[in-house]
């Protein structure tokens, strides 16, 4: 690649920021930009939820690089600049006033936004999502000592901002339309552990409630009507019920689409040969699973552009890694590797009731699709090769603490 060649970037997050390291830590030595919407250095979003709202961050920790590494690294950074769109054909991105700007490669980094909830009282004050910067500095001043907080979903953002919001002394109700917390993530028998998780430490868990309204006073929003006709009084709401990726730009550019984003290969490349994706828009071929996975995860930003920019560089890559996420809620801290959308069975592996237990699910034919390990600290590289094994394992062997987890694996 000649210094003639330009490679733009479409997104200011973690991911964006790690595409324009490793075009430069793979020696690419032409023109690359840098778009980002949001006026702040890119950053990694889950402290927001976590660390930050404990104050145990603040946003320099987490942030990606410094000023100075952009400037040294010749990387053109467009702070404040949503791209308006995309033409294949010409290949270019079109700003907001108009400009446009040639690429040669162009890599989408576009992430994803909260969900909106569709009641009445959802645009109110007081009314909270969290995806920036700006969302968590908002949230965490509404967290004080005494007040209360509705939390309308049960998944990650909503338990770990209850957890946060519950350690500062805020009263908190979770209010969520399954019959256990993470269903869609964990399934039944791992949700039942949250929700105990969270009932033990004084949240009032409201499941299979559905959300009618925000009530508002002045504006201003007060709390929650459930559609049984029931009210939780509150003084602020957090909105947590998903999050939709930022496909938009991809699919007015003509793009393939599917699986909830935008299709690509395992080399990360788009239905356009010189356009490419990661993160949360990226519903990828997976080498291992035979199908395609589309996770919000921070593992893919952090790790799939480095094999979308040896990609772009010409380079034979492939993304491979297991999905990964964690969690630390109270005194529970855990890892989860692996994709089981569908499972037969659950297997658990210590002290459950002790929140000291590694769990396995598993297929029809006993083999491993995904584990997780709740303040066991010493086991995911052998749960990982468990799943990449693909072979059937025995399951009293995997649920006995006494069997070596190495030991289940073929040499």
């Amino acid at each position: 690649m000649t210094t003639s060649t330009t490679f733009v970037i479409v997104g200011g997050g973690l991911a964006g920021a790690k595409a324009a390291e490793a075009l430069r830590d793979n020696d690419f030595d032409g023109h690359v930009v840098l778009f980002a919407a949001e006026d702040h250095l890119p950053y990694e979003r889950p402290p927001l939820s976590k660390e930050y709202l404990a104050g145990k961050k603040t946003l320099d920790d987490f942030t990606v690089d410094p000023s100075a590494w952009y400037r040294d690294h010749h990387v053109e950074l467009q702070l404040g600049t949503e791209v308006s769109a995309i033409d294949p054909k010409a290949h270019t991105v079109s700003l907001p006033d108009d400009t446009t700007v040639a690429y040669d490669k162009l890599l989408l980094a576009t992430g994803s936004d909260p969900r909106r909830l569709p009641v009445p009282g959802a645009d109110a004050a007081g009314v909270h999502y969290l995806r920036t910067i700006d969302d968590a500095a908002a949230l965490n001043s509404a967290l004080t000592e005494g007040s209360s907080l509705a939390i309308v979903g049960a998944g990650w953002i909503g338990l770990e901002v209850a957890a946060g919001g519950r350690e500062r002394g805020v009263n908190v109700t979770v209010v969520e339309m399954a019959e256990v917390p993470l269903m869609g993530a964990l399934g039944r028998e791992v949700g039942e552990v949250f929700a105990k998780l969270h009932r033990d430490h004084g949240v009032d868990l409201r499941l299979g409630a559905s959300v009618q309204e925000i009530t508002t006073a002045n504006g201003w929003a007060t709390g929650l009507r459930l559609g049984d006709g029931s009210t939780v009084d509150a003084d602020a709401v957090l909105v947590a019920v998903g999050a939709a990726p930022n496909t938009a730009l991809a699919e007015r550019a003509g793009l393939a689409m599917g699986d909830g984003g935008v299709l690509v290969d395992p080399s990360l490349r788009t239905s356009d040969p010189d356009i490419f994706a990661v993160g949360d828009i990226a519903a990828a071929e997976h080498p291992l699973f035979g199908t395609r996975i589309r996770t919000e995860h921070w593992a893919n930003a952090l790790k799939q552009p480095a094999v979308a920019a040896a990609t772009m560089l010409g380079k034979k890559a492939e993304y491979a890694e297991l999905p990964y996420f964690f969690t630390d809620q109270y005194d529970l801290g855990m890892e989860y590797a692996g994709y089981a959308p569908k499972y037969s069975r659950v297997v658990f592996r210590g002290d459950v009731d002790g929140r000291e237990f590694v769990t396995f699910w598993l297929d029809d034919d006993n083999r491993v699709l995904a584990g997780m390990n709740v303040n066991v600290w010493d086991v995911l590289d052998d749960v990982k090769a468990i799943i990449r094994s693909r072979t059937p394992v025995d399951p009293d062997r995997l649920a006995d603490p006494q069997q070596a987890l190495g030991e289940l694996t073929p040499s």
